[in-house]
């Protein structure tokens, strides 16, 4: 890491341009680890893909990089999300639904909590989800319903093997038994998949719980997980009040699950694209490419919490 180059000059240049464009400098240089507490240079982090070098945590990250990492060369094209009716039970809690979802929607800059597009994974046509949990927990409601249906349709429709990279805190409250509805409605899509001979990889992250954990996020031909990711229906608390017992230590962790069989494996972020191109080409009875295909293009944040990169163009 070039000292100078990567800190001391954007400083100067922020201190300079104030009252003019200091909007310009990125403020948020360093990220700080959530398990260990280690400070991280942005782009040191984004060359480890948004993993922790000093304790190997597994931080949060969204489509953009999901999709930069899976895809060949970055190429892809993203599907056009679907249009459901907003704040259908007209909700209020402590903020209004609708005011939620603006926020949420400013927040991001996606209209919901899931984003799907096609592409290859080393020359092998796939289409990726991805449920991130910046989009009000990844909760499942109509929108992310639709769009998982419609996604799964368009993977069987162009005979395309479906992987899920989820997260998520379960149904979304503020639309009721509307979003409880989503959960069976995608089981079937996934039945759909199956019915197709078409491969549906699910790969949970942190966290993954509630009603999604209950249904598609279970439902994987080959079930993944990252390491250290938190997999369950409830609270551990919840669960401990309940049945009145002592939980054994991270039982509702992803190494825990493997090793009870719940899990096919747990995967570092780094060895994700390759496990999922030998799985698929796998279960897909073809060969792998012999020579080595370019790896995904990698994303750097700007400091502000956005991502960097090439623009993503049609595959």
């Amino acid at each position: 890491m070039n000292w100078i180059t990567n800190f001391v000059r954007p400083k100067i240049k922020g201190l300079m341009a104030k009252g003019k464009d200091a909007a310009a400098t990125p403020e948020n240089l360093w990220r700080k680890c959530s398990a260990c507490g280690e400070m991280i240079f942005h782009r040191d982090l984004a060359a480890a893909l948004y993993v922790c070098p000093k304790c190997g945590h597994h931080m949060r990250i969204g489509p953009a990089e999901r999709f930069a990492y899976t895809f060949d060369n970055n190429q892809f094209q993203e599907l056009v999300p679907p249009q459901v009716a907003a704040d259908p039970l007209r909700f209020r809690g402590e903020k209004k639904y609708s005011d939620e979802l603006k926020a949420a929607r400013s927040k991001t800059g996606r209209p919901e909590a899931l984003s799907a597009a096609r592409g290859t994974l080393d020359g092998l046509p796939v289409l990726v989800a991805v449920q991130p949990f910046d989009f009000l927990g990844g909760s499942l409601g109509m929108g992310v319903g639709e769009a998982l249906v419609l996604a799964m349709e368009a993977a069987v429709a162009e005979k395309r093997p479906f992987i899920l990279f989820v997260s998520s805190g379960g149904a979304r409250m503020q639309e009721g038994m509307l979003s409880l509805m989503q959960m069976p409605r995608v089981t079937i899509a996934v039945d759909m998949l199956r019915e197709a001979g078409l491969p549906y990889i699910v790969v949970l992250t942190d966290p993954t719980f509630g009603g999604v954990s209950a249904s598609y996020a279970m439902l994987g031909d080959i079930q993944i997980a990252e390491p250290g990711a938190q997999i369950g229906f409830t609270g551990a608390r919840v669960i401990a009040q309940t049945i009145r017992e002592k939980l054994p230590e991270g039982f509702q962790r992803a190494e825990y699950l493997l090793a009870h069989g719940m899990l096919d494996m747990v995967v570092h972020r780094s060895d994700m694209r390759a496990t999922l191109s030998k799985v698929l080409h796998l279960l897909l009875k073809k060969p792998r490419p012999k020579s080595k295909a370019p790896s995904a293009t990698p994303i750097t944040s700007n400091g502000n919490g956005h991502a960097n990169g090439p623009s993503p163009k049609s595959a």
